[in-house]
């Protein structure tokens, strides 16, 4: 779960929310608006691309904010940028529910019904986009926070390697085993593709 402390990060640029800070820590709502103006859409993007799931991006946005308007008057500046701090806490309110989903899961998934028509009218539905979206989920939690923060939110490693409690070098490892994962299931994507393809006609 995400920790209620201040994290001590090295993100070494100003943090951008300096203005507001000590209206937050004030628990003034204007400050807590102008939070949420700048952020709102970029959290919840984070949190969509996680999970994939509108209404539990919804949910995990409102926690986070939730947790920095609680966390703000003991909020410590000088350490990790507050929006770092926020992805930090999305991020980990959602692979805790990527976890628990997974152990929700049956043991044994139905049957489905083979039907080469609609097989077909699948397989001509498929894009680039949808394969990819379908490769990122089946990414291990970890890699998968890895891409979305790199190349969905566009963090620094820096920054991304502090949301994920990882050394620099560590997070680079991470995001080149997802992005090899990821290049490898395309493949494999790709030549599942043609196959049903075959079959479907």
């Amino acid at each position: 779960m995400p920790s209620g402390r201040t994290p001590k990060g090295v993100s070494g640029s100003p943090d951008p929310d300096a203005d507001i800070l000590p209206g937050l820590a004030a628990q003034e709502q204007a400050a807590l608006r102008v939070l949420m103006e700048r952020h709102l859409r970029s959290l919840k993007s984070l949190a969509w691309h996680l999970l994939k799931d509108d209404w539990a991006a919804e949910d995990i946005t409102q926690e986070v904010f939730l947790k920095t308007w609680q966390q703000a008057p003991s909020w410590e500046t000088g350490n990790a940028k507050l929006v770092t701090w926020m992805r930090r806490v999305a991020t980990n309110l959602c692979l805790d529910r990527l976890r628990k989903k997974k152990e929700d899961l049956p043991g044994e998934v139905p049957d489905i019904a083979d039907d080469k028509a609609s097989a077909l009218t699948g397989l001509m539905e498929q894009d680039g986009k949808s394969r990819i979206e379908a490769a990122l989920a089946a990414l291990p939690e970890r890699q998968k926070a890895a891409v979305v923060l790199c190349h969905y939110q566009e963090c620094s490693q820096v920054e991304a390697a502090e949301i994920l409690v990882l050394s620099v070098r560590a997070y680079e490892s991470l995001l080149a085993r997802a992005r090899r994962n990821l290049k490898e299931m395309l493949a494999d994507d790709k030549h599942d593709l043609m196959s049903n393809y075959r079959d479907a006609l």
